[in-house]
């Protein structure tokens, strides 16, 4: 199936664990200051484990100026105007990882706990499957065990874990996580045995 395809079946809504509703939709072009704005509201010592320096509003303005969804897809979750997550599936489209995604996820702290994190993920895992990939795995630094523990509860499972491997934007060591989940269905696996 192609991305394509998948896309047509955005924006989506679904229903939360308290009920309300959020709607679900890629990020677009004219999204950088309400995208900046979640960014805003993750709290420091959060924001030491993302990669990239999201208070830089130029940052945001060139993700959003160069969107390119067969690399990376951000899948975000709305209330009106307002951003609440984000899940990104990130994509090699050639060389010795081009079957795998990475997924990463990042929701306003006001917001957690609601399944929006839950629901974002499982979104994106059900995109990475239904347009070829074959797994699909996540980054973490050790101290996010609500994190670990959350992609854990969705069925991916810990494949390596290296001690005082990273350092946050503080220069701070710590482990390295990667966790994984094999797409592949148990009808792939019948076909693929004969």
């Amino acid at each position: 199936m192609s991305l394509e395809l998948e896309l047509t079946k955005f924006p989506k809504d679904i229903k939360l664990k308290d009920g309300s509703k959020v709607k679900l939709r890629p990020l677009n072009r004219s999204d950088e200051k309400e995208f900046h704005a979640l960014f805003l509201t993750i709290p420091e010592q959060e924001r030491m484990f993302i990669k990239h320096r999201v208070m830089d509003i130029g940052v945001i303005r060139e993700w959003c100026d160069g969107i390119d969804l067969g690399r990376n897809l951000p899948l975000l979750a709305t209330d009106g105007n307002k951003i609440l997550g984000v899940a990104t599936l990130h994509q090699q489209l050639g060389g010795w990882k081009r079957h795998i995604g990475r997924v990463s996820v990042l929701v306003q702290p006001a917001t957690r706990g609601r399944g929006i994190a839950r629901n974002l993920i499982q979104e994106i895992v059900e995109i990475a499957r239904a347009t070829g990939l074959e797994k699909v795995e996540a980054e973490f630094i050790g101290g996010q065990a609500a994190a670990i523990h959350m992609f854990a509860m969705l069925g991916f499972s810990e494949l390596l874990r290296l001690e005082d491997y990273v350092k946050d934007m503080q220069a701070i060591k710590h482990d390295y996580v990667l966790m994984g989940f094999d797409l592949t269905t148990d009808e792939e696996y019948t076909c693929a045995a004969g």
